[in-house]
């Protein structure tokens, strides 16, 4: 499967997790095209970390503003009535729950919603930044991702690389399929009939149940 097909179905899904009215905080990468599969008639009101809220989408080339970056540098729009605070007041919005999604890429993520997502072992990385207060201050945490990295599996039984936040992760969306965490581990909801239940088990290093309505993630 070609990457962009694999961010695509993956943005599609998570899109379909997002209801009218949402503010939401999106993290550098692959959650970033959330936006553009967001379903006919949902309005979510996007947050930078950084200190914006109504984000609207990248700039057409020669129409950046450098006044109107992401929290990973990259430029923005700004929509009519987004408002722009200081880095105090926007954690301030994350701690206090205002926050109802955090759509999160990952490195690791395990079978109790442990995430792992700043640090690769051998690379120089400046810290977690504002993923740890995010993972912990939004209502729902969703992780969304490649099943796999270079064939190797992400999803664990038990994280391998330093945590970002324990006990987090609401949901994972991966191009496979759709897990829930629940209190008794994995419980696979959805399915990409492009693959079965083994290869997904051959491509988990996790434990996990099967919903006895499995429906396909792609309807």
């Amino acid at each position: 499967m070609e990457k962009e097909q694999i961010r695509e179905i993956i943005a599609k899904r998570v899109a379909m997790e997002l209801k009218d009215g949402d503010v939401v905080n999106l993290g550098i990468g692959l959650p970033t095209a959330v936006p553009d599969y967001l379903p006919e008639g949902v309005q979510i009101f996007l947050q930078s970390e950084n200190g914006l809220l109504g984000m609207g989408p990248t700039p057409a080339p020669g129409e950046e503003d450098p006044e109107f970056i992401n929290a990973g540098g990259g430029f923005v729009t700004a929509l009519e009535g987004a408002s722009c605070f200081d880095s105090a007041t926007s954690f301030g919005i994350i701690r206090g729950g205002h926050v109802n999604a955090s759509v999160l890429g990952a490195l690791q993520v395990d079978e109790k919603g442990d995430l792992a997502n700043w640090i690769i072992p051998g690379k120089k990385m400046p810290g977690m930044g504002g993923a740890m207060d995010l993972c912990v201050g939004a209502k729902h945490c969703i992780v969304c991702m490649e099943h796999t990295a270079k064939g190797n599996p992400k999803i664990f039984e038990k994280c391998r690389l330093p945590l970002t936040a324990s006990h987090c992760v609401n949901k994972i969306i991966t191009e496979m399929c759709v897990f829930e965490v629940t209190d008794k581990g994995l419980l696979m909801t959805e399915i990409n009939p492009e693959f079965t239940v083994d290869q997904i088990k051959e491509a988990t290093a996790a434990p996990f149940e099967v919903a006895v309505d499995l429906k396909s993630m792609l309807d």
